[in-house]
């Protein structure tokens, strides 16, 4: 896969998402979340790929931000189509991957950053990594799901000083907080991010995707997250992973997933 403002790289079973424009701090403009899109998807339909990570160029940011040049001058109607586009495309996009993906946070996670950090499964970060939704410095709002997705992950109270006061969080505030589950040194984030994916790797593959599946219900309105978990754990039932799973425990041996 060629892009331009992006870098893909597999590694066996594990696939590495990294945001390449370092003079723009990784910011992301259209085509970056079009590439973005394309890679998710080609790399989700690659049967071999049971994990992604998503990271950043260089030790200074994940993504810094949106490209505000390209939206400037957007009226109602163009706003409101960037972000419906934005979130179809990238961020529910990324959410509902039935493939693992793992925010590597390895600097600045700002306003369209954080947002695509918050749509990854679960996040770590480096210790220099900041993190803030500043929309309303700009006299805007979070667009790309960050007015929703940062209450569930840190509570109500929280995001809302968050969102309203536009200020940043050190990474360690953002672990306090439960936005990101470990904090390390910038040598050590990917070999952790590709620690904990070789672990996801080695479980059902249709059983993850379904656990997503079931997960993301209980925070989609009008939908019933006990009825999707239940739905989900009888379809396992009818799946090559669960005979294979049940089998190696009974035969004392690891299962080999397909």
């Amino acid at each position: 896969m060629n892009f331009e403002n992006i870098l893909v790289e597999l590694k066996e079973n594990l696939a590495v998402i990294t945001i390449n424009r370092p003079a723009k701090l990784n910011a992301l403009n259209k085509n970056t979340i079009a590439e973005l899109h394309d890679a998710f998807k080609a790399l989700d339909l690659n049967t071999s790929v049971k994990a992604i990570i998503i990271t950043g160029s260089g030790e200074k940011a994940f993504v810094a931000g949106a490209d505000i040049s390209e939206f400037a001058n957007y009226s109602i109607e163009e706003g409101t189509e960037l972000a419906r586009k934005g979130q179809e495309l990238l961020f529910d996009f990324v959410q509902n991957l039935s493939t693992p993906v793992i925010a590597a946070v390895n600097g600045f996670a700002l306003g369209g950053g954080l947002e695509l950090a918050m749509a990854a499964h679960f996040r770590i970060a480096s210790t220099n990594a900041k993190m803030g939704l500043p929309e309303v410095s700009l006299g805007l709002i979070p667009g790309y799901g960050g007015t929703q997705r940062l209450p569930q992950l840190v509570g109500k109270g929280k995001a809302m000083e968050m969102i309203m006061t536009a200020g940043m969080i050190s990474a360690e505030e953002a672990k306090e907080w439960g936005l990101v589950n470990y904090v390390v040194e910038q040598e050590e984030l990917l070999p952790l991010c590709e620690k904990l994916a070789s672990k996801i790797i080695r479980n059902s593959s249709t059983a993850i995707a379904a656990a997503i599946k079931a997960i993301n219900a209980n925070y989609t309105n009008c939908i019933n997250g006990f009825a999707v978990e239940i739905e989900q754990f009888g379809v396992s039932f009818n799946t090559n992973d669960f005979e294979e799973g049940t089998t190696a425990f009974l035969e004392k041996r690891k299962p080999n997933f397909e």
